[in-house]
């Protein structure tokens, strides 16, 4: 059996990706680690996966929550400008540190987060075999496909091509010091530069947890791209306690921004304003951005809770209110729930296009936000049957797409044979 390692961010939303992929390779007799900062820690070990700390020194426990607090607040390309300044750091700590306690380890093979940069670097310069895991939206860039960062439609027209290319000129100068750091590195270990984002990419697989049915039209993805729809569990995951006493049985409406961008308690309350007089329960999850004790009342007399059980509510709920990330977003369509969007950055807002674009939601986009123009697409999502008809497609495809088993499958395939795993349909 081989050893394989996890490279990821230290966020929730790509843990909860990576770990059951790490757990499925267990449950197959494989070793796997996860190397990454010591706030990544007790989640790991918390999901029977083994943990490697990197960047000890300059990353102390603590450092993901005082990202978030500063994360939580800002929106559009103040937030993307963030991100980028903490993907910088991380994938400094990951050159610096990361050889030498992966090849300590005897790793074999490397998934590596396509949101992680410079993983591929280590995994060239340790001539290890890795496979690149879309655990967000797809980053591979087309002319034809909006840039992530924005809530534009797919427009393969002349002008959409134009407007993408420009906007993409715009993300690869702010991110253009990542690129930069990865590059020293490369031309340090004597290794090809980079010039392009996707070279970075793995040759061998590419997989992405969306179902191809949310999804733009792609022409131009390699042949070894894979969508193998979503790795939900609980592994890992803290289950909060929840007052089901306190369900009404009315059509549930379920509302949460998530973990990082959530702060904006404002949005909350304008969510309670627009689902009063609803022939509904709304259930308010703050996500860890306030206690509901030290909140005002909000309009309805919603049911708030700093964290709730979401892949159980998620089961009772008939909609659900979301910023878009995309593991609820897949969670949401994994159980047939309609939508409806507030993206407020990073790549929210392309989720939220694809929600729109595949009929299973709508979007409202945070600077937009007005309690009538939010009550007027919760309206239209819950009495209008082709969104919920279309978020049973997509549940219909999510069941068809394999999963972590197939998944793993590939992942398999690929670091035993280092070759590339052909899709039979890119």
């Amino acid at each position: 059996m081989a050893h394989y390692g996890l490279i990821c961010p230290p966020s929730t939303g790509h843990l909860n990706t990576m770990f059951p992929l790490g757990k499925e390779l267990q449950k197959r007799g494989h070793q796997v680690t996860l190397f990454s900062i010591l706030d990544a820690q007790s989640k790991t070990l918390a999901s029977g996966l083994e943990f490697q700390v990197i960047g000890e020194s300059d990353c102390p426990q603590g450092i993901v929550a005082q990202r978030l607090a500063q994360l939580g607040k800002l929106s559009d390309l103040q937030a993307f400008k963030c991100t980028v300044n903490w993907l910088k750091n991380d994938a400094s700590v990951l050159l610096r540190d990361g050889p030498e306690a992966i090849k300590k380890a005897g790793v074999d093979g490397l998934l590596v987060d396509q949101a992680s940069f410079g993983g591929d670097t280590v995994a060239d310069f340790l001539d290890i075999p890795f496979i690149t895991i879309c655990s967000a939206v797809v980053l591979n860039q087309e002319a034809t496909i909006p840039p992530c960062i924005t809530n534009w439609n797919y427009a393969p027209s002349l002008w959409g091509k134009l407007r993408n290319k420009l906007t993409y000129q715009i993300t690869k100068r702010i991110g253009q010091p990542i690129a930069n750091l990865v590059n020293e590195y490369r031309q340090q270990w004597n290794l090809p530069i980079s010039s392009k984002l996707d070279q970075s990419y793995s040759q061998l697989a590419q997989i992405s947890q969306q179902p191809a049915e949310l999804e733009f039209p792609r022409k131009e993805l390699p042949q070894w791209f894979h969508f193998t729809g979503p790795y939900h569990s609980s592994v890992g995951r803290d289950v909060p306690d929840f007052p089901y006493e306190k369900l009404t049985g009315k059509p549930l409406i379920y509302a949460s921004m998530g973990t990082v961008q959530n702060r904006l308690i404002e949005v909350f309350q304008q969510i309670a304003e627009a689902c009063v007089g609803l022939d509904a329960q709304l259930v308010i999850s703050l996500g860890g951005s306030a206690k509901p004790e030290s909140l005002p009342p909000f309009a309805g007399s919603p049911l708030v809770v700093e964290y709730a059980p979401q892949l159980e509510l998620l089961q009772k709920a008939t909609l659900t209110i979301t910023h878009a990330g995309m593991n609820t977003t897949l969670e949401c369509l994994t159980n047939g729930v309609p939508m409806v969007a507030i993206p407020i950055a990073n790549d929210q807002p392309g989720i939220a296009a694809r929600i729109v674009w595949s009929g299973c939601g709508e979007a409202v986009p945070i600077k937009q936000i007005k309690v009538s123009k939010l009550r007027t697409a919760i309206q239209k999502v819950l009495t209008e049957d082709s969104y919920k008809e279309n978020a049973l497609r997509l549940q219909a495809a999510i069941k068809k797409a394999g999963g972590v088993s197939r998944a793993i499958d590939i992942v398999e395939e690929a670091v035993s044979t280092r070759k590339p795993v052909l899709s039979t349909t890119y």
